[in-house]
């Protein structure tokens, strides 16, 4: 038996396939189902906010004047409307991008063919240093690619970084309206029930402030499809202590905020 088990064949391994099948990056720029070619472009703003909060655009389209349905988008998950607003006398187009990072990804696709250029992100994330209070405001300026999205639009490696000048034009709101913030790295993971403490630990060693699921995908779809992108982000439940804390993190004041601050970085673009 034992001469038989050693004559078999081990499976051979295709030439292009790597360990991971994550790490078999394609440098095709045309993909099966492209964007551009299924999605027909609209009369929509070159400048787009990608907001997480739905209770914030919920307010933007009661108020009724400010912001107006474009375009509604079909999702297996369900269908979502794409918003523009005139905002201070400038077009504005807002939509939500959904949880994690493969929808994130889509979405913001999905605006790209349909003619946004311009994008900045709103959202929260979990503190992974107990110095950041809830509300506080997180500013990435790169993100350790824990997820699997970003490696289908660019070479495997342990970051991506948003785009120096929507960077830019965050830090320059921020400033501009005397905001205080913190500037590091952001922690994108796909399994919200898999931060476990040992991987935290690791990430906040390297320097990791925040966790979140989706800022590595934006950036990385931003510079395939070379438009502008960065995010903002505020502290909300903590991973820091020794306990997971919620802190009430998803009804804080703080979101409409972003969003507004969001809305003028964009538009400086």
């Amino acid at each position: 038996m034992r001469a038989a088990v050693g004559n078999k064949s081990a499976p051979r391994r295709a030439p292009w396939a790597a360990a991971i099948p994550l790490l078999e990056y394609d440098r095709a720029r045309v993909a099966i189902i492209e964007p551009a070619r299924v999605i027909h472009p609209i009369d929509i703003a070159e400048h787009c906010v990608l907001c997480f909060f739905p209770e914030v655009i919920r307010e933007l389209v009661r108020e009724g004047a400010q912001a107006r349905q474009i375009h509604t988008a079909e999702s297996e998950a369900g269908d979502y409307e794409v918003y523009e607003l005139d905002y201070g006398g400038r077009r504005l187009a807002v939509v939500s991008p959904g949880v994690g990072a493969p929808t994130a990804a889509a979405r913001m696709e999905r605006m790209i063919a349909l003619g946004c250029r311009k994008f900045i992100a709103c959202g929260g994330a979990g503190a992974l240093d107990s110095a950041i209070a809830v509300g506080h405001i997180v500013v990435p300026d790169c993100a350790v690619r824990d997820e699997g999205t970003s490696y289908h639009y660019l070479k495997p490696a342990r970051e991506v970084a948003p785009t120096r000048r929507a960077l830019g034009a965050i830090e320059a709101v921020l400033r501009q309206n005397h905001h205080p913030y913190v500037r590091g790295k952001t922690w994108t993971t796909d399994a919200v029930y898999r931060e476990t403490r040992a991987r935290m630990k690791r990430r906040r060693a390297e320097g990791c402030v925040v966790v979140e699921m989706e800022a590595a995908a934006f950036f990385a779809v931003a510079r395939f499809r070379r438009v502008e992108c960065a995010q903002l982000l505020y502290g909300g439940d903590s991973l820091a202590g020794r306990r997971w804390e919620a802190r009430g993190w998803n009804r804080h004041a703080m979101r409409e905020r972003l969003f507004h601050l969001a809305a003028e970085a964009c538009l400086r673009l």
